[in-house]
């Protein structure tokens, strides 16, 4: 066995077709030794390779349950964390090219919610009286941060479940980094607009007054993802003036009037869910990442069915579809050489506390 690295400068010039051929070789010659998962939101030439596909809940949910010694993770780097995580010590989590991120989840660090943390604790007495929650899409650390200070994470499928969970064990809640999210799903919870102001981290005392603080019941985060937040109500008022009896159905990470103004609002299992389990002939305007979008549009047209992407400009996650067939036939090949790349190691004492928290949503979920 050659026990030599292969630099990736090796397949920058291959062809998409080139690599397909070479993908399909080594899963055969690698076998059960791995299992590949994949995240909707990733580019077709990546994602039928996938052995298990899902949302971030779903894919958390198979983590614990894999036998394979390496785990390859199409997704972004805090979803490889997530499975480094939540997998035993002696399996091995690869993210195919390390460049794969997530905008939302670089909107909150550790450094600006401990200084948040500070900072509310001069107002209230934050370990008695806040319950903080990191959506999913957030880096490890932040996740051991809420597993410090009692908190908890959360998926967009179970951020409801998670909230009234949050409630129970504390008046607050500071909701991070995805403002959208949060306010959606407590709005849903009969909880006033005015009752949930957003956090400007970047502000002293995140741009709010002590009385704003005190009245709140949740905190937002001033986060958003960047892809979701190009669809506007305009968007859904154009396709329903063309097809009336058009159905409308978001994402929660959504702006909240785009998601006030849909039929359905879920995520992204449950926006697959509900188009596939819909009558023949039916339109749907569909607010969320374009990839899983033109594949479930392709999905539907043996049944009559109409699926559009929301905004009039067609942009996928540049952060998210990074992973091409030259990353993942690279990171293959590497691993049946014996030398893998890109391995996702979270620091131990870190990978504690963030377990804590994503035991405890899978254990409310």
């Amino acid at each position: 066995m050659n026990t030599a690295t292969i630099k990736f400068e090796a397949f920058e010039s291959l062809q998409n077709d080139d690599c397909q051929e070479r993908i399909i070789k080594a899963k055969k010659l690698l076998g059960k030794k791995i299992v590949i998962l994949g995240h909707h939101y990733q580019n077709e030439t990546v994602y039928r390779h996938a052995d298990l596909t899902g949302d971030s809940l779903k894919l958390a949910k198979y983590v614990s349950e894999l036998e394979a010694q390496y785990i390859v993770f199409l997704g972004v780097h805090f979803m490889a964390e997530v499975a480094n995580i939540l997998s035993r010590p002696d399996q091995i989590t690869v993210l195919p090219d390390l460049a794969a991120g997530c905008s939302m989840a670089d909107m909150a660090n550790l450094a600006k919610v401990e200084r948040t943390y500070r900072e509310l604790s001069k107002v209230i007495n934050f370990d008695e009286t806040i319950t903080p929650i990191t959506y999913i899409n957030s880096a490890a650390d932040l996740k051991a941060f809420c597993g410090e200070h009692g908190g908890v994470v959360c998926t967009s499928t179970n951020a409801p479940n998670i909230l009234d969970w949050a409630f129970k064990q504390r008046s607050k809640v500071l909701f991070f980094p995805d403002q959208n999210l949060g306010r959606w799903t407590g709005y849903k919870m009969g909880i006033p607009l005015e009752e949930m102001p957003v956090w400007d981290p970047d502000l002293p005392l995140g741009g709010l007054d002590e009385s704003t603080i005190k009245k709140a019941k949740v905190l937002l985060w001033k986060g958003h993802c960047a892809v979701h937040q190009m669809f506007r109500l305009q968007h859904i008022n154009l396709f329903k003036e063309k097809y009336p009896d058009g159905l409308i159905i978001s994402h929660p990470e959504a702006p909240f009037e785009v998601c006030q103004n849909s039929d359905y609002v879920g995520s992204t299992e449950f926006i697959l869910n509900t188009i596939k389990a819909a009558k023949p002939n039916t339109k749907w305007l569909v607010g969320t990442e374009l990839n899983l979008v033109n594949r479930l549009a392709n999905e539907m047209k043996s049944e009559g069915k109409l699926v559009q992407f929301m905004s009039h400009v067609v942009c996928e996650c540049s952060t998210m579809a990074r992973i091409d067939p030259q990353h993942l036939a690279w990171t293959l090949e590497n691993i049946i050489h014996g030398k893998p790349v890109n391995i996702i190691k979270v620091p131990d004492r870190e990978a504690k506390l963030a377990k804590l928290t994503l035991d405890r949503m899978l254990e409310i979920s």
